[in-house]
């Protein structure tokens, strides 16, 4: 190294060093020089900019990567696009903490981007710098109980590494494309939430680096504030970088009923029969668009067993009324239902859909008047405004089976999911300017008459409607980012504060 490249390091260093006793935070540890391409942080001093050009794994700035930045400016939702100033690829949490550390000194704004599977922008930093997670995918251990793995990795990741083994998480998303960090950030739910909870309800351990660039490892025993904040916090205190998560024994098979019913009154009062009688595994359900009528409704159950004792159809069956002669029954291996979405992705890759804007809402409707609500969102809708392959899902689940401070649900034990996902089969910007603004509608009747927002959802919000969507957990969540993040660096997507 040369005594130019020597000062230079000594340089950043310090500055490192002064900025870290100013936050409380001792002084960082050297670093691991990592590849850079096309740096530049006008905030900065010229040595401090030179420092992080030299020593952060900075990738695409100002379009000298233009892939990139151009990736980290969209997201799956294909609505808003707000293009970062750098896209940082980690190789580990300490180049994470040198990013924020160096974000802080030259006050940029901070994303962390998994998969990208947003629909709104939240995991976008326009001007700012976007932490690409993605290579941070490793699963570290499985025990026998419990799996350690980077919060880049895809939950379909973690399932095979896991079913290797007999084991499984208690709650999958529908979908395993998401990364684990991404889902614990906003809550993660699945068929089993019902029984299990949100997947923040099984994580064991967070390793996290704050606002501020310090790691931090959190649980419910230790650092218990964060630990809160982080789950269903929407990444507004740190980033997730590694997480212990819960696992049990997996089924062998699952053998899944759909059962279709006339009106929607005939589907949850069969819904909510089976849920009372705990008849399913997994209760879900579907409202979907139906040329001839308008629409037709879905009661969707699963059942885990083993290969020696499948279920009774007619037991299952039983006390539904449902057209047995429509239903369907397909019965799986655990490992190719939990990937079945998978299908419907082939499917809408293949029509050109999956590229096509996603303005989706997801909400919880309170039990008392679930089906009043869901009349009124209908009413608000097309079958040409979901497309032919989308649909609007409506469910019921116990909601004291998650006990996440930051996951929000209507008062009572029972909640309804009501969903609307789009599937448009074009990209016009008018048509999504308008299911947009419907959103908005939607979503401020569903708050009026006691429903809650699942905040995955393509709306604008306000720090306001935040602070009403939190509630009594918005002074703790706002408390923790005033000590975490203490700039107001991280995550500008929601506009939370």
């Amino acid at each position: 190294m040369t005594t130019n490249r020597r000062a230079l390091l000594g340089a950043g260093l310090c500055m490192t060093a002064a900025f870290a006793s100013r936050a409380g935070l001792g002084a960082m540890p050297a670093q691991t020089p990592v590849q850079v391409q096309g740096c530049e942080w006008p905030a900065a001093s010229g040595e401090l900019r030179q420092y992080a050009c030299d020593w952060l794994p900075v990738a695409g700035a100002l379009g000298d990567d233009g892939d990139d930045r151009a990736a980290a400016s969209r997201d799956f939702g294909n609505i808003v696009q707000r293009p970062p100033r750098a896209v940082v690829k980690p190789a580990s949490a300490t180049d994470i903490s040198s990013a924020l550390r160096a974000a802080g000194r030259s006050g940029q704004k901070v994303a962390a981007r998994g998969q990208g599977h947003s629909t709104y922008g939240r995991a976008m930093a326009e001007g700012g710098v976007v932490i690409d997670m993605s290579g941070l995918n490793a699963i570290h251990r499985i025990g026998a109980d419990h799996i350690v793995v980077d919060a880049g990795a895809t939950w379909e990741r973690v399932l095979e590494a896991t079913l290797a083994h007999g084991l499984t998480p208690p709650v999958l998303t529908n979908y395993l494309g998401l990364s684990v960090g991404g889902t614990i950030a906003v809550g993660g739910i699945g068929g089993s939430t019902s029984r299990h909870g949100m997947q923040t309800d099984h994580v064991l351990e967070l390793d996290i680096v704050t606002g501020s660039g310090e790691p931090l490892t959190c649980s419910r025993g230790s650092n218990a504030d964060l630990f809160d904040a982080a789950r269903a916090g929407l990444a507004q205190c740190g980033l997730i970088t590694r997480a212990t998560l819960k696992l049990v024994r997996a089924p062998e098979r699952v053998r899944r009923y759909q059962l279709f019913y006339q009106d929607l009154a005939s589907l949850a009062v069969d819904q909510r029969r089976a849920l009372q009688a705990d008849r399913f595994d997994q209760l879900q359900g579907a409202i979907l668009p139906d040329g001839k009528s308008g629409w037709r409704y879905q009661l969707e159950g699963a059942l885990f067993y083993g290969k020696a004792s499948p279920p009774d159809d007619n037991t299952v069956f039983a006390s539904l009324s449902g057209n047995r002669e429509t239903a369907v029954v397909t019965d799986l291996t655990y490992h190719d239902d939990a990937l079945a979405f998978a299908k419907l992705e082939a499917l809408l890759r293949s029509k050109g859909h999956w590229s096509n804007p996603h303005p989706w809402l997801f909400t919880f409707l309170p039990n008392v008047n679930a089906e009043q609500l869901a009349d009124e969102i209908l009413g608000r809708l097309s079958g040409e405004d979901i497309g032919q392959l989308g649909r609007v899902t409506f469910y019921p689940l116990r909601t004291r089976a998650s006990g996440t401070p930051l996951v929000r649900w209507p008062e009572g034990g029972v909640a309804f999911c009501c969903n609307i996902v789009h599937m448009p089969a074009s990209a016009d910007p008018a048509q999504v300017d308008r299911l947009l603004a419907n959103n908005r509608l939607i979503y401020d009747r569903v708050v009026d008459a006691g429903g809650v927002l699942y905040p995955v959802s393509a709306l604008p919000m306000t720090p306001q409607d935040w602070e009403h969507h939190f509630g009594p957990a918005w002074p703790k969540l706002r408390q923790a980012r005033r000590r975490y993040d203490p700039l107001g660096l991280l995550t500008p997507g929601y506009n939370l504060f």
